[in-house]
């Protein structure tokens, strides 16, 4: 029986059905062995009666199955070379990051709806142009990946400018009423609550642009690098990305401060009291 099954198993392995696995299984190895530093946090987590030793164990267990299903997921798209499937990956990128940065700011009506069509106009603008001017081909390889940090950093940026504006207004809402009451638009009230908060969603964005390459070198790059490619490469390639990142988080966090204000103000230009009632 054991024969039997070494043959087969040794057979499936010659047809290159088990390939694959063994290669995943080896190439596991080294992120399993880089859990001792999860252990140390663990440990200090315990010492320091913080309680976050279970979050911490249950952290890096989904880190690994979301990643290696991923992994194989992007193995069949990469493999299939077909446009159906980036427009697949996209929509479901974008879809749990809307969800996400509508989670952030969830005293916002509509708030995932705003999220995830703010988010969807950034990006998609964004790789509009970068494939439009030749920087990118249209393909799963290039492209998924790079929406897939688009999309990451827009919503990010999204979900701070949306909690930070209704907060701003609420805060402020003797101001913005008195503004309306002088017969401003709702932009033009809310206009300094706007500022404020598409430059402190931007900022984080912005200082690591200036700072790219000085303090750390960022992921695409660090990546490229340890797969081989030369460091001019790997610039050339960063260059593009924080270039890609900043003009869509831009876009989406202006967005989605126009598409709140429905929610924010009654058709006869008054504040809804209602949405900012609660903390």
């Amino acid at each position: 029986m054991d024969l039997e099954f070494d043959e087969l198993l040794s057979s499936g392995i010659g047809d290159g059905n088990f390939e694959w696995l063994l290669e995943f299984l080896n190439g596991m190895i080294k992120p399993l062995a880089a859990t001792a530093v999860v252990l140390m946090a663990v440990i200090l987590s315990y010492m320091q009666k913080l309680g976050l030793e279970g979050e911490m164990v249950y952290s890096i267990i989904r880190a690994f199955l979301q990643l290696s299903v991923i992994g194989f997921v992007l193995q069949f798209i990469f493999s299939q070379n077909h446009a159906v499937w980036i427009i697949i990956a996209y929509i479901f990128m974008v879809s749990v990051a809307g969800y996400t940065a509508g989670q952030r700011a969830r005293h916002v009506p509509r708030g995932k709806w705003v999220a995830g069509a703010s988010i969807l106009a950034g990006t998609a603008v964004t790789m509009f142009l970068l494939v439009i001017l030749n920087v990118f081909p249209f393909t799963p390889r290039y492209i998924i990946p790079v929406a897939g940090m688009m999309v990451g950093n827009a919503m990010t940026v999204t979900g701070v400018t949306m909690k930070r504006l209704r907060d701003d207004i609420k805060v402020q809402m003797n101001l913005v009423e008195t503004a309306l009451a002088l017969g401003a638009t709702p932009r033009q009230a809310t206009h300094q609550q706007v500022k404020r908060a598409l430059v402190i969603a931007l900022s984080p964005v912005l200082d690591n642009a200036k700072t790219v390459g000085l303090i750390s070198l960022p992921g695409a790059m660090t990546g490229l690098i340890m797969g081989g490619a030369s460091p001019l490469e790997a610039i050339q390639l960063q260059i593009v990305v924080m270039n890609m990142l900043i003009g869509a988080s831009t876009v989406s966090s202006i967005m989605s401060t126009y598409l709140c204000w429905p929610a924010f103000f009654t058709k006869a230009y008054q504040l809804e009291t209602k949405v900012f009632s609660t903390d």
